[in-house]
Parts: C-alpha cells; structure tokens; sequence
C-alpha cells in the first residue's frame, strides 16, 4: 500500500515523500485524524535543536501525540473505523527492572524515525490503545502528554513518604495544569499549591488550593512534595526553589526538559535528605490505564478540554506550516492539528 510521509527535512521545510506499506504484515494500519503539537516539535521545526542533533535527526516525521481511527487489522483485534490513540514509544526488548520509557534502546516517534505525520501509520499492535466512547478528540489527541504526568505521578506515590499534606507544583503552563490537576485527582485529601509567574494562566488552575507568584512566596511556606514542570534554563532555578520550601525527606520531581545542564543545590539536597528523582516519556500501560481513569473521572477529560488552544484544519504542507506558526504564537495551550488528508 502506497503512503505518504510528511517529513522535515530541515527548519521549517516540510517535504512529503511516497513509502510502501507491507499490508501482509502484523502491523495495525491507522489513518491519523488528530494531532498535537507539542514543544519537541517546536524545537526540530523552529531549528533550535543544536545543529549537531538536527544534522542526526531529520529527515524526520514529527508529531508524538495523537490519535486516528484503524483502517485495517490483519488480527481482528481492532475494528475498521475504530478509534485508538498511538503510542510514540516502541521498546525494542524487555527489562525485568527498568521501564520500557527508559530502556536506552527503545525508539520514540518523531525523535529519531518518523512521528505520526502520516496519511497512514503501521502500527505494532502492542502500541496501540482503543480510545473509550465519548472521550473529547481534541483531549485525546494529547493523551502521551497527559500520559507523562500520569507515569510521574505513579512514581510519586511509590518511591514518596506518606505525609504529603502539601504537594507543590512549579510552573503554569501545559505540563504544570495537566500534573496539578491530575495530583489533585489523585490525592484529594491534599493540598495542592502552585508556583507560577503569569497570573492570566495561574486563573485557570480552579481546582487548585493556592497560586503563588515564584517572587512572592511567604517565607513560613513548607511543601511536603515538589513537581518541577518548567524546563529549559527555568528548571534549575525551580528546583533550588522546592529545596528552599521542601519538608525535609521530601521528594522532588523533576518533570521539565531542559537543553543544558543546570545547577541544583546539592548542598541542602543533603542536608534535607531529599529525593530527587526525573520522569520522562510512558509506557503503553500508562495510556491504558489513562483512558480508563478518563472514562472514570469524565470531569478531567472537560478540565483538560481548557487547554485547547488553536484547532488548524490541515489539508496541504501551507496548512502544516501555518499550524506550527500558530502555534509558537499562542499565549499558552495545546494546538491540535484536525488531519484531512
């Protein structure tokens, strides 16, 4: 089966090029319908990976987050016109010890072989999940995102101590609101502060106990857990802060990405007995269970629905591009590309 693949084969240069699909194969064949952009994509496309990683990595499909509706399953497993979420992480081999996420030869979609902009994507069936009747679309299409907060909340509550009368979380954008909400549906017994620096955004966390500004916190204010949702040069700077206000023996998150190295004091990471720990990426587990606590707790699926920023109808590579544009443009949110191809 002829396909089409949408790739970047620089910044800002979008190229489709023609693949053969083996339809004989054992591959789920999925035709995307909706698609996420997240800040990784941003980074290849926009070119400020450094030069060194844009030169390994593309020609590249971008898009790690997304959803589309099955159009072929040799197996039966999944029925035509089913709708399913792709799971971007592919283990290539198993760890009694270490996650699938974390084994360093897993691959990942559009982080180094093709993402999801695809007219259709063969899938291994074991990356592929049925999204529950009645979830939002445009929720679903940033499953893996939610998916992320979700695995690093698990962690939490396994490696944590069990006094958690105060959970902090620094930052105010997507990953912070995604995580703050999610903790508080998890833990509803606790408090749940947030740390951010942009009151329009710190509105909308509703379901939040507090906002504080990051240059405005009361001195007495202790936390018993931090979550670092920030990133890029940001991360370091907040993950001195949790140590400034962080219960000692408390544990610390730390959930952004950051380009260089950053300095944490170690000092009172010591002299506290912290636990530091990072999370990054999920396992197909992670979504499963996901969808099933969105179809548990509808009222988060409409929570996230409030991240939607833009919605880009995408037809042709104009459209692709415009979708990007709009979205490194936009004050905050999650931009969804509708697929029409």
């Amino acid at each position: 089966m002829l396909n089409t693949v949408y790739r970047l084969v620089e910044p800002r240069r979008i190229e489709s090029e023609f693949s053969d699909i083996d339809v004989n194969g054992d591959s789920v064949l999925v035709r995307p319908t909706h698609l996420s952009i997240c800040n990784a994509d941003q980074r290849y496309f926009q070119g400020t990976r450094p030069p060194e990683v844009l030169k390994k990595k593309l020609p590249m499909a971008l898009i790690h987050e997304a959803i589309g509706k099955v159009i072929y399953d040799p197996a039966g497993d999944f029925e035509p016109g089913q709708k399913v979420v792709m799971v971007p992480n592919t283990p290539m081999e198993e760890d009694d010890i270490v996650a699938e996420n974390y084994l360093r030869s897993s691959k990942f979609r559009a982080s180094g072989f093709d993402g999801f902009m695809q007219d259709i994507v063969a899938m291994r069936r074991d990356r592929v999940v049925a999204v529950p009747d009645g979830i939002d679309d445009y929720v679903a299409a940033f499953t893996e995102l939610v998916s992320v907060s979700y695995h690093a909340i698990n962690r939490f509550d396994r490696k944590a101590h069990g006094r958690r009368n105060v959970l902090g979380v620094w930052g105010d954008g997507n990953l912070a609101f995604i995580t703050s909400l999610l903790l508080k549906k998890r833990f509803p017994e606790s408090k749940v502060y947030i740390f951010g620096k942009h009151e329009y955004k710190m509105d909308d966390f509703a379901f939040a106990d507090e906002t504080f500004f990051i240059d405005a916190i009361p001195e007495d204010l202790r936390i018993d857990h931090g979550f670092e949702c920030v990133g890029k040069a940001g991360s370091g700077t907040s993950i001195n802060q949790i140590i400034d206000y962080i219960n000692p023996e408390g544990c610390i998150a730390a959930l952004g990405v950051s380009e260089d190295p950053v300095p944490i004091n170690t000092r009172m990471i010591l002299e506290k007995g912290l636990t530091l720990y990072g999370s990054s990426r999920s396992s197909a587990d992670d979504f499963r269970h996901l969808l099933q606590f969105y179809k548990e707790h509808p009222e988060v699926v409409d929570y996230l629905s409030s991240i939607i920023g833009e919605i880009v109808e995408v037809r042709t590579i104009k459209d692709m591009t415009h979708a990007f544009d709009a979205d490194i443009q936009k004050h905050g949110g999650k931009t969804v590309m509708v697929w029409k191809k």
